[in-house]
């Protein structure tokens, strides 16, 4: 497994250079330049051996809140080149660690000293304790891409892509287990978020926790670049939950979690689907935390439509979007279901 530091050639509070969060309302060249200043020292080492002097420095690093000055000595210049993951945020340029020197200290919040320091901890409860401490979720999936939490004997480095969606789901593995005891809402309720040539569409229905998560990529855009039709792919769960990594990747956990957070503010659960549209001005993919910090932007303004009415809904869709009501209807698993339920439920109150 490759590894080692990301640090841009700067002096300074450089935070938001690697801190997620703060970019969703950025533009996305400024996002790019932001990981094309860092300069990654690469070095191959032993996933199942984190113990090393330059893991262990990279560990302090991670479990820093504060950006912390260090030296890097590199074999060549740096590859000047991006790369760019469905998962993670583009990469910068890299090159062949020699050396590495830390010169400034690093700040360890007292939640993840104690969450590090703890052999005994699952790594399970050691995300969840993070997150509940009130840390961001990126700052989480650094740390646990180090090695740094769960039981001592099961520690192991895990590559960046790979945390991601792991702390992503653990978090929505806790947050389930919280709605799933409260009520179901009692209306629908309808939410819509614009940004970067994207359409996010949420649809809270009245009625015990499942997730659907669907997109809608057109040619031209960054995972159907070429001339023919609209790609249309998604996944769900229902009550019970998954048994398998879902198709539509990381997305999905990313989705849910803002979800469930939304969720749990408003103290109900509810069937939620949520629903992408990706157009061809959207070309280079950003790593699934725009899809994280998008639909928690849109969980921050009140629904556009509040409606015990279904047909509303497919209304509001065919208003809203470019894919149209039927497609979507016809693409998403409940939708289909509720009808279908609906359509039962009314022909027994008639009886």
């Amino acid at each position: 497994m490759r590894i080692g530091p990301a640090t841009p050639p700067l002096v300074g509070d450089t935070n938001i250079f690697d801190f997620p969060e703060m970019w969703i309302n950025r533009n996305v060249e400024d996002i790019l330049e932001y990981r094309w200043s860092l300069i990654t020292g690469i070095k191959i080492a032993n996933v199942k051996k984190p113990e090393d002097k330059l893991i262990e420095e990279l560990r302090l690093l991670a479990m820093s809140s504060k950006p912390v000055d260090i030296e890097l000595a590199l074999k060549k210049p740096p590859r000047l080149f991006m790369t760019f993951s469905e998962q993670e945020p583009p990469q910068g340029p890299r090159s062949p660690l020699a050396n590495m020197k830390v010169i400034g200290n690093p700040s360890i919040p007292r939640p993840v000293e104690k969450a590090h320091d703890d052999t005994d901890l699952p790594a399970f409860e050691a995300v969840v304790s993070l997150y509940e401490s009130g840390l961001p979720v990126s700052y989480i999936q650094k740390i646990f891409s180090t090695g740094a939490l769960g039981i001592k004997k099961q520690r192991r480095l895990v590559p960046t892509r790979w945390s991601i969606t792991a702390v992503d789901s653990m978090l929505c593995k806790k947050l389930i287990r919280e709605i799933k005891e409260y009520n179901p809402l009692n209306d629908i309720l309808v939410f819509r978020y614009r940004v970067h040539e994207n359409l996010f569409i949420a649809i809270l229905y009245p009625a015990k926790w499942s997730y659907e998560w669907m997109e809608a990529w057109w040619p031209g855009s960054t995972w159907n670049p070429g001339v023919g039709k609209v790609v249309v792919e998604g996944d769900y769960e229902d009550y019970h939950g998954r048994t398998s990594y879902p198709s539509i990747g990381g997305c999905y956990y990313a989705s849910m979690l803002a979800t469930l957070e939304y969720l749990k503010r408003i103290k109900r659960q509810a069937t939620a689907i949520l629903l992408r549209e990706i157009y061809p001005g959207f070309r280079i993919p950003v790593g699934v935390w725009f899809v994280r910090e998008s639909v928690r932007a849109m969980f921050n303004s009140p629904p556009l439509l509040k409606t015990d009415s279904l047909g509303e809904v497919l209304e509001f869709l065919e208003k809203e979007t470019k894919l149209g009501s039927n497609k979507w209807f016809s693409s998403s698993v409940l939708l289909r279901r509720i009808r279908f339920t609906r359509a039962i439920y009314d022909f027994l109150k008639k009886d």
